[in-house]
């Protein structure tokens, strides 16, 4: 199989403008939050997290003096609070942190916050991490476009992600593709529809580690969810198969799965159906849609080069001059789920 590539370079940071910032007021994304992202770099020391197997997690457990544990403890509640409860504080009483991990693998370097409920010993977590425009606009365009809701928080430099629950994709793929054969085309369908939905809204860098799938029994077997969990390289890279999770080396098992069991005449009706309900979901969030667009398209998410690059792949798949006219990423975003809509009507959507 052809790889997908990696990032040419590390990923550049991009800051979160005003118009983006004045949408995300709008819409309920901007909230005071009582602790920041720099505020969890003040941690005296940290210890590598191991998993059950005797494996490095590549996460770090951090440790606090008395005095800032006990006040980021009390923030980090209230800020789970916000994203569960709309900030009813009523919930703080049974609810406590029992660890801040600490990524150092990647570009993003996030906080992991674990939080109990002590009625039950039930945990959740959520996420810290330094807010990227890029992000911002692929979290936005993924609660907009998918068939999943994205809950997500602002404030200024800071970036609040909730959990996304799931085996993560190379655990998936490791440990739960000997199933039925009709499982397996379950996986493979629901493959096809997940590739799809990252090209559209051209959302890159889908390796296995950076998705998770979430399985739902059946009347009769599963039901399988992809859902991205990194947004960092939402329309960032020049090249056209980084948005393409079936050009990874990483999904080849799932790929090779989905040949033996589907004929290309069936991959196609996957991705009608997936972009049909895409081009219903822009429908149905015209105006968030378009407000997001509005703004993106007067961003600055990439480079002159790689805008460029991207364009030109582009133009060659859809054989469309249309991208030729593109100043920036936003303006290729945009005109990409123009045309994939534009051909769901060609073919007849209702």
């Amino acid at each position: 199989m052809m790889k997908g590539g990696v990032p040419s370079k590390k990923k550049k940071s991009f800051a979160i403008q005003t118009p983006l910032r004045m949408y995300l007021r709008r819409y309920g994304r901007e909230i005071s939050l009582p602790i920041k992202y720099q505020d969890l770099h003040r941690f005296e020391n940290t210890v590598s997290l191991i998993d059950s197997n005797g494996e490095d997690t590549l996460w770090e457990t951090a440790y606090y003096s008395q005095t800032d544990t006990r006040d980021f403890h009390k923030a980090l509640t209230q800020i789970y609070a916000l994203l569960k409860t709309d900030g009813d504080t009523e919930v703080l009483d049974h609810l406590s942190v029992a660890r801040i991990d600490f990524c150092t693998f990647g570009n993003t370097h996030p906080f992991r916050v674990r939080i109990i409920n002590s009625y039950n010993d039930n945990y959740d977590h959520f996420y810290v991490k330094k807010a990227d425009s890029s992000r911002v606009y692929g979290l936005e365009l993924e609660h907009v476009l998918s068939p999943n809701r994205i809950t997500y928080m602002v404030d200024g430099g800071t970036l609040i992600e909730e959990h996304i629950a799931g085996i993560p994709g190379d655990r998936f793929i490791e440990q739960n593709l000997n199933v039925s054969k009709f499982d397996q085309i379950r996986i493979s369908k629901e493959f096809v529809k997940f590739n799809e939905r990252c090209f559209v809204r051209l959302l890159g860098d889908m390796r296995s580690y950076n998705y998770v799938v979430d399985i739902t029994p059946d009347i009769e077997g599963n039901q399988y969810r992809i859902r991205a969990i990194d947004f960092d390289q939402q329309s960032y890279e020049g090249r056209k198969n980084f948005y393409l999770p079936q050009y990874f080396k990483e999904n080849n098992p799932i790929i090779k799965m989905g040949i033996q069991h589907m004929t290309p005449e069936t991959m196609k009706q996957y991705q009608l159906e997936e972009r049909t309900l895409i081009a219903n979901r822009s429908k149905g969030e015209f105006r968030r849609l378009s407000a997001l667009l509005e703004v993106m398209q007067k961003d600055i998410i990439s480079t002159n080069e790689k805008i460029e690059k991207l364009k030109q792949d582009l133009i060659q798949h859809h054989d469309n001059d249309d991208f030729t006219a593109c100043k920036n990423m936003g303006e290729i975003v945009a005109t990409n789920i123009d045309l994939i809509i534009q051909k769901v009507f060609q073919q007849g959507m209702p």
